[in-house]
């Protein structure tokens, strides 16, 4: 696998708790890889949402999820000017609904932390 972890931090919300990733890509093909990995290391998670932009190639994934998580990581991706990257989130449900716009909301912080962070450790 051609992908680099850069940064990873983890949200906690009502319970559920959503694990952000951002990888640096190669190629598009690192997206799947990534998602086996996420389905190793979070067996209990029920979603694997993800922002993809590479090359000339952008793409966005809720796999299931309300609230189009997928979209808003995009939007994270987009604002902070990241190419070459995916962003991922897992989210391991923790009992209590949060509706589409506070599932939509808790994956744009998750995804926002793990960015900030990963920008973060790029000035050092």
């Amino acid at each position: 696998m051609a992908a680099l972890e850069v940064a990873a931090v983890r949200l906690d919300e009502k319970k559920s708790k959503f694990y952000a990733h951002l990888y640096h890509i190669d190629s598009i093909d690192d997206v799947a890889e990534i998602r086996e990995l996420h389905d190793k290391l979070y067996k209990k998670a029920a979603h694997h949402c993800y922002a993809v932009i590479c090359g000339t190639v952008s793409d966005s994934r809720a796999d299931g999820e309300v609230g189009s998580p997928g979209r808003a990581l995009a939007e994270v991706m987009e604002r902070h000017n990241l190419a070459s990257h995916v962003l991922m989130v897992s989210r391991i449900f923790g009992g209590t609904k949060l509706g589409p716009a506070g599932v939509a909301r808790a994956f744009r912080e998750a995804g926002n932390g793990a960015v900030t962070e990963y920008e973060r450790r790029k000035a050092l």
